[in-house]
């Protein structure tokens, strides 16, 4: 059979025309979160601005509104999820949101924003939100966050990407800054170098017992039995939230110490955000006692004392010995002149009388 050049070109737009339909299906499926590049950041109505994150101080019972851009980098339109949710920090000091299987029950309650966004290709799209604090808020800080969120189904586990941003919320009233001391432990580890000092190793749990976000420094110093200082150093502390709390490790080497040993560890927490006029900052502190006993220099100690008690106890020994044997050699010279004098006048009393012979 001859295929005219009329049914070739027919079976080209055919295919052609395949093609083309099916590309509208594949732009319509669930988009691939790993092909997705998006971001999220605070905004003004008219666009993206300056902000790293939002601040807001307000008062109990009051309303404002605030902006977020999300903006797609992707070659296709996405469908985002816009949700916010309470905001806590990491284990590695990260600032994260709950996430959607966990219910929010502080400032994540507090913003009201649309539940999606679609956003083209290379377009940046501005949302309004809402936040209204309750009337019956404490004073302190409450943070949150709120993010744009695609989800993608794995088998029978459904994952969920998300980029957003925090929201520091802080209601007006009594601001109170404390990092509380806890857990504190002080441990010693002598060196078996008896020229050497041994190691302390300190371990205590910093927790942000105000209500309001802080950091600040921490203060390790050890004094001995005497009261002299014999290690101070002080160290920053991260970022806390209301309630957070961080573990804190520190060593000191080369410390020479006997007997007891005491580390005392203070806190001062300095205030992060907007309203710090009139804030209570509260410094705080705990103490705990080592004992320390130095093994190998205490061996050392016993070695030269039991090297002197044996030289002392061999210079003696020499001592005894030589008056010993000076003792016997004036007891041998005594007897050796009194041996000569007895043979001298036994000598004496045997020869004749030269006069009586001439008589």
């Amino acid at each position: 059979m001859t295929v005219t050049p009329l049914r070739r070109a027919l079976a080209v737009l055919t295919v052609v025309f395949l093609a083309v339909a099916a590309t509208p299906v594949a732009a319509a499926a669930e988009p691939d979160p790993k092909a997705l590049t998006w971001t999220v950041q605070p905004a003004t109505a008219s666009g993206p601005d300056q902000r790293r994150w939002i601040t807001a101080s307000l008062d109990p019972g009051q309303a404002v509104t605030e902006h977020l851009a999300v903006r797609n980098f992707s070659r296709t339109a996405v469908t985002f999820a816009l949700k916010a949710a309470d905001g806590y920090l990491t284990d590695k000091g990260r600032f994260n949101m709950l996430s959607s299987d966990r219910p929010s029950v502080d400032g994540g309650t507090w913003i009201d924003v649309q539940d999606k966004v679609t956003v083209g290709p290379n377009e940046t799209r501005v949302v309004p939100f809402t936040i209204t604090v309750p009337r019956s808020a404490p004073p302190g800080d409450h943070p949150a966050g709120i993010a744009a969120t695609v989800s993608s189904a794995g088998g029978t586990v459904t994952v969920e990407s998300r980029v957003g941003f925090r929201v520091m919320l802080r209601v007006n009233g009594s601001a109170r800054a404390a990092l509380a001391v806890r857990g504190l432990d002080a441990t010693y580890s002598p060196s078996w170098n008896p020229f050497a000092g041994g190691t302390v190793r300190v371990r205590y749990t910093v927790e942000n017992d105000g209500n309001v976000w802080v950091s600040g420094t921490s203060r390790v110093a050890m004094s001995n039995l005497l009261g002299r200082s014999s290690h101070d150093a002080t160290s920053a502390v991260e970022e806390l939230l209301p309630g957070g709390s961080r573990t804190v490790r520190t060593r000191a080497d080369g410390l020479w110490a006997l007997g007891r040993l005491r580390t005392t560890v203070t806190t001062s927490p300095t205030l992060l955000g907007d309203g710090q006029a009139g804030a209570d900052l509260r410094p705080a502190s705990a103490t705990v006692t080592t004992w320390v006993v130095p093994w190998a220099q205490l061996a050392l100690l016993a070695l030269l004392a039991g090297l002197l008690l044996g030289l002392r106890a061999a210079a003696r020994h020499r001592r005894r010995r030589l008056a010993g044997l000076l003792a016997r050699a004036r007891q041998e010279g005594r007897q050796e002149a009194q041996e000569s004098v007895l043979v001298g006048g036994a000598a004496t009393a045997g020869e004749p009388d030269p006069g009586d012979a001439h008589r």
